[in-house]
């Protein structure tokens, strides 16, 4: 008989993410057995009853509901994970943590910085578990990055840069809003590539590499109007299609961020590199189980880029998965994030990021675009704590 402390979990959304977490608590029970908590799928939510039951039939979930208030009202759920698009991010999280009912929300945290200071202070209020899916901190590689920045072997940091390009909004036909294009739709989304790309490449950067101080930023929207998937009509765009910024970190080093939905050829390339005193870092998510390094301590015959493949039990997060030399997928950071947030339950610790530093980042996303309208440099106010 198992002895394990079963976390009852309630899933809301049954998109993209909802299948990414769903497979994380299934796959944490097979890899990470020695846990002294474990998830339960109690209940999947979405509009949709017949979506919904294929969705729990498929994933293991016991029950269904198609009111996300039902979820939250339910004795037997324990934590509430929220894959559901950004504009309802803030009343199911506020509503959970007056539940009591621990939380799991997807990025980013929410719409505008007044959203997600309110959900802050809502999951602080009520000491209530909480955890952001900024999953790219549990790639393998990117995990080793910030061991080798924290060891000190970079030096003094000079310069961080980073972008995120797709491409997949470039036909002036593709509508905006509706289940599958709301991330075009500004009061679904709250902001464009800023809030769902640059998010990303913000969390992990000021994770590397601390507090970001201000930005100056440029942003386009290139097609101007869409046709709104739930009106039929044509209407204004109101989110950024491409955006560019530049900024401060705390540590003095210079920051320089890219991403678009129209750099034809890229589905998802999502690159960083890191230039220290000593050595450089650099990582690109279509090799993900790679690290670039360069030390220039190296003998200068033999000195230049290495390449480190991310595969051996003594670098973050292998000893879980196979045999040296072979490589895990993007599927995998999930079940890290799952790993990390059910161990921290037992250790009492909190499972970063969360929402406060998800609000660090929306300081951020809020700053470049209030810098790109104003065309003017603006402060953060960031108040990083790693």
């Amino acid at each position: 008989m198992s002895t394990k402390k079963e976390i009852r979990i309630g899933l809301i959304g049954t998109g993209l993410m909802g299948r990414t977490h769903s497979n994380g608590y299934n796959r944490m029970r097979n890899f990470f057995p020695e846990l002294e908590y474990t998830p339960v799928l109690k209940a999947v939510c979405s509009r949709n009853e017949e979506k919904v039951r294929k969705f729990a039939d498929q994933w293991g979930y016991e029950s269904i509901e198609t009111d996300w208030r039902a979820v939250i009202a339910r004795d037997d759920i324990d934590a509430v994970d929220i894959c559901t698009p950004n504009n309802t991010h803030a009343e199911i999280a506020l509503a959970a943590a007056a539940a009591g009912k621990m939380i799991l929300c997807e990025k980013p945290l929410a719409r505008t910085l007044e959203e997600a200071q309110t959900m802050t202070d809502a999951v602080e209020k009520a000491g209530v578990k909480n955890t952001v899916w900024y999953n790219y901190r549990r790639v393998p590689a990117v995990t080793l990055a910030k061991q080798i920045i924290d060891s000190g072997k970079l030096g003094r940091i000079f310069h961080y840069r980073a972008n995120f390009l797709q491409d997949w909004t470039i036909s002036p036909d593709v509508p905006q809003g509706g289940d599958a294009t709301w991330r075009l739709d500004v009061d679904a989304a709250g902001s464009g590539v800023t809030g769902d790309l640059l998010a990303h490449c913000i969390d992990t950067a000021m994770w590397l590499n601390g507090g970001i101080k201000d930005v100056s930023a440029v942003t386009e929207t290139f097609i101007k109007e869409r046709v709104h998937q739930g009106t039929g009509e044509v209407q204004k765009v109101g989110i950024d299609d491409a955006c560019l910024f530049h900024c401060h970190f705390d540590n003095g080093s210079l920051g320089l961020f890219e991403s678009t939905r129209y750099a034809r050829g890229h589905k998802a390339l999502y690159t960083l590199e890191i230039n220290g005193e000593h050595a450089s870092i650099r990582w690109d998510l279509h090799d993900m189980n790679r690290l670039e390094y360069f030390d220039h301590s190296d003998e200068s015959i033999v000195r230049g880029w290495r390449s480190i493949l991310i595969t051996d039990a003594d670098q973050p997060y292998m000893k879980r998965w196979w045999i040296p030399g072979t490589i895990i997928g993007y599927e995998h950071s999930f079940v890290h994030q799952v790993a990390d947030f059910f161990e921290s339950l037992g250790t009492g610790e909190p499972c970063n990021p969360t929402f406060y530093d998800a609000l660090q980042t929306q300081k951020v996303c809020e700053a470049v675009i209030d810098s790109a309208n104003t065309r003017s440099w603006k402060d953060t106010d960031v108040q990083w704590k790693g």
